[in-house]
């Protein structure tokens, strides 16, 4: 019987290569992250998927169980333009970080680009960017971080938060809180049976009707899909508590033309043109209750808790 040459590995070195390896975990976890507070953030580091399914996002978000127990000047505006010098000292949830409340928002913010660009053209507001994927809200976090420490004094009126804003808003905002509300570029959910993952649908409409301030309120919606925007169009033209704003009146907004040049999706479209190189927005205005109950929209009447699942009405389809 022949003798095995096979050269067996010593205990030793088994053992030898098992610390080796553990050495090796051990040093990766206590590693420095990708980037150093304060610097800015390399993309490359950070990318993620395009889009996650909201509805079946199990993963557990903090939210408030009320909108008045949320201290945004923690975490988010720590020195926001209207927080008054001689306060800097005191702590605490005082009355006037009470009062700092992010007015507009950048919903599905991706990497940035918008948020940061309302923050030079709406300096009397509070931007917020909310994104549901941990990665780019991180690289956005960081980005500003980055440019408040490049730019003293600018970039204190916008944050971003990680959150699903099909689910939490009303968690962080009460009744008519909101100026404007920004959806650029999301996910199309071509699929019939995904269509009630969209961010624009008959029921969320209603809330985002809620948040926003009657006569003042404004509702942004771009894509490069054209059955996307006519869904976006058919489902607000159909609300009573929307109305669709002029081509004048559009024009006549800045944000309209930072939704096709700031947002990364909006450059890209330009630059490579997946769905062609158009862009389709619409902009509407949330109407006051006593006037959406004198406009006639046939077949709608006032949202109530009566016919807000009634079939036929808002979208409930009969089976």
């Amino acid at each position: 019987m022949p003798k095995n040459k096979g050269k067996k590995r010593a205990h030793n070195e088994s053992d030898a290569a098992a610390n080796k390896q553990e050495a090796t975990t051990t040093s990766s976890a206590e590693a420095a992250p990708i980037t150093a507070e304060g610097e800015m953030p390399q993309k490359k580091f950070y990318r993620s998927r395009a889009h996650c399914n909201p509805l079946s996002f199990n993963e557990a978000f903090d939210y408030p169980t009320r909108p008045d127990l949320f201290d945004w000047t923690e975490d988010h505006y720590p020195e926001h333009p209207t927080l008054a010098q001689d306060d800097a000292e005191m702590s605490g949830f005082n009355s006037q970080s009470a009062a700092i409340r992010p007015d507009v928002l950048d919903v599905g913010c991706g990497f940035g680009g918008l948020t940061m660009a309302l923050s030079h053209v709406l300096p009397n507001n509070t931007i917020l960017g909310l994104e549901i994927r941990a990665k780019v809200t991180e690289y956005v976090r960081l980005r500003i971080v980055a440019q408040r420490k490049e730019h003293p004094g600018q970039y204190q009126n916008c944050s971003v938060m990680r959150t699903n804003a099909m689910k939490y808003l009303p968690n962080f905002f009460p009744k008519a809180a909101l100026e404007k509300l920004f959806f650029c570029f999301p996910d199309p959910h071509f699929k019939r049976k995904n269509h009630p993952r969209r961010i624009v649908s008959e029921r969320l409409l209603s809330e985002y009707a809620f948040l926003l301030k009657p006569e003042v309120g404004r509702l942004y919606c771009i894509t490069d899909v054209k059955d996307l925007h006519d869904w976006h169009v058919e489902k607000c033209d159909a609300h009573p508590l929307f109305e669709r704003l002029t081509e004048e009146e559009m024009e006549a907004d800045p944000c309209v033309t930072l939704m096709k040049t700031e947002t990364e999706e909006g450059k890209k479209v330009k630059r490579e043109g997946r769905f062609g190189h158009d862009m389709y927005y619409q902009v509407y205005k949330r109407v006051d209750e006593t006037l959406a109950a004198s406009k006639e929209k046939v077949g709608l009447g006032s949202v109530t808790a009566a016919n807000f699942f009634g079939e036929g009405e808002f979208g409930v389809e009969v089976q």
